[in-house]
């Protein structure tokens, strides 16, 4: 279904690789590029191949990779690609920029590629694709964005193929109680967290800390910051890296949004700030050390445009379970200082002022969420959207204010018909991403789950 490319780039070059990139240290190569549902999808390289070829002449993948459900079904109704046309391959260009070591699989690298049509023209619905689209309009602005990922999920004492083998049923978690912040509890943990925080280092992803969360085996780790699609790519090479990491370990981590009912919802807060193309000087604040005017409409932005991007930042069915009050999880679009209840959260002061979007569940696509981010702010910049006054109190209890989407269909519904969106996305994007939604919106329609046989099965 491949084959390397007979387009040569002189982009990349033997000279451009680190010192530690060598045929003694190194023995695989794994290039690699997300999906639609922020998981690496790619193919393991000899060195050899990827120094005498692949760096510079790129390599080749099927173009239905990005048409697939979940399961690696092919779906009709995308433009994109499809049985009528063939099921073609994309070009895949390497970005040096992006090359690290693994330290979880010896002698083995990984670097990222962006996806090409064969005339070389970019393959615009690629999530990569959508966020450089964003941060080249940032550029035009004047401005460059410093973002990072605040991660949770749950962590449970079976591999991964032991749960499945369970059903992911009757999983035991990694602790026994609440543990946000305990210490005694997490510290049974650090056969993977230790691995974690370190190798990750060594891998060029800068881990701040982690940390129990509100949930029986729930963690959080926080990414330090840097700029966006640096931040992107270390965001989906830390959650492919801590799987293989927790598996090896014997046990398995789960990113989903709301893994169980009765359990807390598992978030990505993003955090971002604006600051000059160089990035010395921050935006968000004036010259007197208080908040600018950018940012006051950045935040504007975000509160008038969010819901019709909500898709962006919660992209499967079980994401919009996670919305629910007093769960530490938003309802509402609304901002507010250092208030957990809200949609976005303002923390930080002078240059370390930012706004925390609490919409996105561990689930998100971080280059989809990343740009929908910026193109709301942006546009609240461009519209000198103010954003009022910093709500006080209860956002969970006030039902005046604006509501997040309920479901995926609503989500698709409002991208569909958001002419915002389709403006500053363009509808090859939208239309592309409208049908992914609606995919795995009817497929969940369609399934017939444990809960309805649980309540119907005798008693209907």
């Amino acid at each position: 279904m491949s084959g390397e490319s007979d387009t040569m780039s002189t982009k990349n070059a033997p000279a451009s690789l680190p010192g530690w990139f060598t045929s003694d240290t190194i023995h695989t190569v794994v290039l690699a590029f997300p999906d639609v549902y922020g998981r690496l999808m790619g193919k393991r390289l000899t060195y050899k191949h990827f120094v005498d070829v692949v760096l510079r002449s790129g390599s080749h993948a099927c173009n239905y990779l990005l048409t697939v459900d979940i399961e690696m079904n092919p779906v009709d109704g995308f433009e994109l690609a499809s049985w009528d046309k063939g099921y073609g391959d994309f070009h895949i260009e390497v970005d040096l920029t992006t090359l690290r070591q693994k330290p979880w699989l010896p002698h083995t690298a990984i670097v990222l590629g962006d996806l090409y049509h064969e005339g070389h023209q970019p393959v615009v619905e690629a999530p990569r694709s959508v966020l450089k689209k964003q941060l080249e309009r940032l550029t035009s602005k004047e401005l460059s964005a410093v973002m990072a990922s605040e991660l949770e999920f749950y962590m449970f004492n079976h591999p991964y193929a032991e749960a499945h083998e369970l059903g992911h049923r009757d999983l035991e978690p990694s602790s026994d109680y609440l543990i946000d912040y305990h210490l005694l509890q997490t510290a049974r943990d650090e056969d993977v967290f230790g691995r974690l925080r370190n190798e990750m280092d060594q891998a060029g992803i800068t881990v701040e800390g982690t940390k129990g969360e509100w949930g029986k085996g729930q963690h959080e780790l926080n990414l330090l910051y840097t700029e966006a699609l640096q931040m992107a790519d270390r965001h989906v090479v830390f959650k492919h890296g801590a799987k293989q990491i927790a598996d090896q370990e014997g046990r398995s981590l789960t990113f989903m949004a709301k893994w169980r009912s009765e359990d807390a919802g598992s978030s990505c807060h993003i955090h971002t700030s604006l600051w000059n193309p160089t990035g010395e000087k921050p935006s968000f604040i004036d010259d007197a050390g208080e908040a600018s005017e950018t940012f006051r409409h950045f935040i504007g932005g975000l509160m008038q445009h969010s819901r019709e991007l909500s898709y962006f930042f919660a992209p499967t069915i079980n994401s919009y379970k996670r919305y629910q009050a007093a769960s530490w999880a938003p309802t509402s679009l609304v901002w507010a200082n250092d208030n957990r209840t809200t949609g976005f959260r303002v923390v930080g002061s002078g240059r370390s002022l930012r706004v925390e979007n609490r919409m996105p569940g561990a689930d998100v696509n971080p280059y989809l969420a990343y740009a929908a981010t910026i193109a709301a702010g942006l546009k609240g910049i461009e519209d000198k959207i103010d954003c009022g006054e910093a709500y006080v109190g209860n956002a969970y209890e006030d039902e005046s204010l604006e509501r997040l989407p309920d479901s995926l269909a609503t989500a698709a519904e409002l991208l569909d018909k958001s002419e915002f969106a389709r403006t500053t996305f363009g509808d090859k994007v939208i239309d592309f991403y409208v049908r992914t939604a609606k995919v795995e919106a009817d497929a969940h329609q369609r399934n017939v789950s444990d809960w309805e046989r649980s309540r119907y099965f005798e008693r209907i």
